[in-house]
């Protein structure tokens, strides 16, 4: 019987992508093959519990919700992530899921809405990035920049120019909290009018840092 090792399974708002603001069930997978030096989650990486995929089913659909996002860690380590994502779609779900990019999304359900992380210099993970992911992007699917500083700003323009990102799906520029103005972030974007959308987290303006917020 599959089973997944499950951080946490919770409802609260999507506080970032194309979803911001929708009531939404997060489904937390244990584990990350990447440390970068910002990471929020770190009590993702080990523990948990298991579930099979009937368990995990069962408890979203009590939340009575729509919109489902699998997240981490990173979910895509845990193999048995696919047949999840597979199910919440075939349960009528509209489901996304969050990756860092380190990982092969090629066999990832078509009806899964992908927000795909290209690690910045600042992440201490650049070296992760699986570039190839790139040729998987669909219009329904993100890139998200997670920036530190301006290297990090600089260097993600660079990627959007080079593999010309944004004639393939919508890319959000993310600022690092407290390491990043965000009005800085917004006046360079603005001044190098830059197809990208500025992206704060929501759950983190409404309630911190808290676990399963």
């Amino acid at each position: 019987m599959s089973q997944l090792r499950i951080t946490e399974i919770f409802l609260s708002l999507q506080g970032e992508g194309r979803g911001a603001g929708y009531p939404t069930v997060f489904v937390r997978l244990t584990g990350c093959p990447l440390r970068c030096h910002y990471c929020d989650t770190p009590y993702a990486f080990s523990g948990g519990e298991k579930y099979t995929l009937d368990e995990i089913l069962q408890q979203v659909a009590g939340y009575d919700v729509e919109h489902v996002c699998v997240t981490g860690g990173e979910p895509l380590a845990q193999p048995e992530c696919l047949s999840l994502l597979r199910a919440l779609c075939d349960a009528g779900f509209r489901v996304s899921l969050e990756t860092s990019g380190a990982l092969d999304i090629g066999s990832v359900d078509e009806r899964v809405a992908r927000v795909m992380d290209l690690k910045t210099p600042g992440s201490g993970e650049m070296q992760r990035n699986r570039m190839s992911n790139i040729d998987f992007l669909r219009a329904d699917d993100q890139v998200k920049f997670v920036i530190t500083d301006r290297a990090d700003y600089e260097w993600s323009c660079e990627q959007l120019k080079r593999f010309r990102i944004t004639d393939r799906c919508e890319v959000l520029f993310s600022p690092v909290q407290d390491r990043m103005n965000p009005t800085q972030l917004a006046d360079w974007m603005i001044e190098d009018r830059v197809q990208a959308r500025l992206q704060l987290q929501l759950h983190k303006l409404l309630w911190g840092d808290q676990p399963g917020r």
